[in-house]
Parts: structure tokens; sequence; C-alpha cells
């Protein structure tokens, strides 16, 4: 379809250069991202008091990270939803939900976008370098993966444009590990933080990703097609989207087991009955999608709304559950602790 026969609404009135900069940055998008980069942090920590790791770490050292990694996280991830919007100035006025983004607004051009999102991108990546290069390594490759492979090649060439794409906002616990685990990880490996831990939020959070976009994406079906962004459920129909979504909810469920199987990970056998949970609870919202369900007044398949929303609080959730496991002693949790 070609853009130009699309038509674009009327600006609202500038809402001045702070909110401007904010919207650009999609803070509200990035708490999330910052809530796995901290409890990563948290899980750390908890695990080296109770010796189950060979670190000391203080909790001013840890108010200190957390401090770090919020401010130098979301300006890193601010950077490259900034960076994003430049890219993508020519879709966002004619998509309902990018329309009233400050670029398509007017409200800054494209060009201001991208300058102000390489400085924050830029600026934020490198102040991990203050607790240790790995984090500022998987900093520095999140903003290049997001922007380069997937909003520049991805995006607008495959229906796997967010499976693969998902690799950049899989990294945040690992910005937060390394930045925790600053005093031992020596080694010139970036892939080697100490631990295996941080490699299952990882993991978490890459298979995740596909069922929450894939539901948004139903949620607000035909808006990617008419701007030409294959999305799957554009692509292969939205009975083939709702599938392959319950593929990565099975997998997310055998991911909860690791405790089980893996016993060397590390990770409270506790966690994986409140992962199984947690995942069957939000499993149900993706196997409620009805890909012929009638939609609604704006043209949107209401179920599908429900099931984006609910991985919202799933993924949030399943970080929070495995803090909360290991603030508990490992001696009192028994053979609910720690299998190995």
């Amino acid at each position: 379809m070609n853009l130009d026969e699309l038509p674009v609404e009327e600006s609202l009135p500038h809402p001045g250069w702070p909110a401007v900069f904010i919207r650009l940055m999609k803070l509200r998008v990035i708490v999330l991202l910052q809530v796995t980069a901290v409890c990563a942090i948290f899980v750390h920590d908890l695990l080296a008091r109770h010796g189950l790791l060979d670190v000391k770490r203080s909790w001013a050292d840890t108010v200190y990270t957390v401090a770090l990694t919020v401010v130098a996280g979301t300006l890193s991830a601010g950077g490259s939803n900034s960076i994003n919007m430049w890219y993508d100035a020519d879709i966002d006025p004619h998509m309902r939900r990018t329309k009233n983004r400050p670029v398509p607004q007017g409200h800054i051009s494209a060009r201001g976008a991208l300058v102000f999102g390489l400085l924050i991108a830029v600026l934020g990546s490198s102040l991990f370098f203050l607790v240790h290069w790995k984090a500022a390594f998987w900093s520095f490759f999140s903003v290049a993966f997001y922007v380069l492979v997937y909003s520049m090649w991805l995006k607008r060439r495959t229906s796997q444009n967010i499976v693969i794409g998902g690799i950049a906002g899989a990294t945040p616990p690992l910005i937060g590990w390394a930045a925790a685990a600053s005093s031992s990880i020596d080694s010139v490996n970036p892939f080697d933080l100490g631990s295996p831990i941080p490699w299952v939020f990882f993991m978490l959070i890459f298979l995740w990703t596909p069922p929450h976009f894939w539901a948004l994406a139903l949620y607000r079906s035909g808006e990617y097609g008419n701007v030409n962004i294959p999305m799957l459920n554009e692509v292969k129909g939205p009975e083939r989207t709702v599938l392959e979504s319950k593929v990565y909810c099975v997998l997310l469920l055998l991911l909860g087991l690791v405790p089980i199987f893996w016993p060397e990970s590390g990770l409270p056998l506790l966690w994986a009955f409140l992962a199984g949970g947690l995942t069957i609870w939000y499993a149900k919202s993706v196997w409620d999608i009805d890909p012929l369900e009638k939609l609604d007044e704006n043209g949107r398949m209401p179920k599908a709304a429900k099931s984006f929303f609910r991985s919202l609080y799933y993924l949030g959730w399943m970080h929070v559950a495995l803090v909360a496991v290991c603030i508990v002693p490992p001696t009192w949790l028994g053979f609910l602790g720690p299998l190995a």
C-alpha cells in the first residue's frame, strides 16, 4: 500500500519540550525493562548474601548499582526508542498507536529525534563503564541490535521480525547482573557473567516477546498491514499467529522447570512451582484468543488485548517471584531451595 494515500490527522498542540523528550524515550515502556534489570541485581546480591555466590556485596553496593542501572538503562533504552521514531517517521503518522508520537505530530523533526536518541543512548551505555565493561558492552549491544537489526533490517522484511528482534529487549537482566557481579567477572568473554541465572532471565524475556507482541498485533489487527509491516498475523493469518503463540507459552513453561532438570543453575526449586503457576495463568489468556472473534467498534480483537495486558503483569511477576524466593535463606526453604 502506498503510504501517501493514507490519511493523516491534524496535529495536537505542542506539549512543551520536557514532555516531547519524555515521549520520545517512551518511559512507560522502559519501566518494565528496568524492573527486569533491577530484579537481576537483587537476585544476584541476595544469593551473594546467602553465600551461594562467591562475592561480597553490601547494601550500599546494591543501592548504588540499582541507581546507576536505572539512570543509565533509562537513557540507553530511551535513546533506542527515539532513534526508532526517526526511522519510522514515514509510517508512524498512519497507525493509530503511533500517530500521536512527537515526530508525526510535528513537535520535533525526525532529525532532532535522531540526534537526541544518539546522545542519550551513548551517554547511558557509557555510564555502565563506571561498574563494569560487560554491563556497558551489553547496553551498547542492545542499542545497536534494536536499531540496526530490528528497526532497520528485520521489521519491514520478515514476519519473524519480533522473534529475532526480541534479543535486544532481553538484555536488561544481563546488564543488571553484570553491573552487580562487577568484582567477580574478570574474564574477557562478555558471555561469561559468572552464573547461568542471568541467561535464564534472558531466555524468559526472549520467549515471552513473540506472544506478547503478536497479541498486540492481533489487537491492532490491520494497522501493521496498512503500513506494509509484515507482522505474522498479517502474513500468515490470525490462526497461525495464535498457534505459534501457544508454542512459545509451552516453551515458557519448560523454562520454568530449569531448577529441576538443571540443578547446577543455582535457581531455587520453589521458583519452578511459582513460574509454572504464573505461566499457566498467562497461557490461558493466549489459549482464550479466538482468531474468529468479532472485532469491536474500532476493528480490534478484545481477547487479544486481554492477553497483551496480562503478558505485562506476567513478565513482571515472574521476576519479582524469583526475588521474593531469593529473600528467604536457603536453609529455610529446605528441599525447595537450590538443588546444588
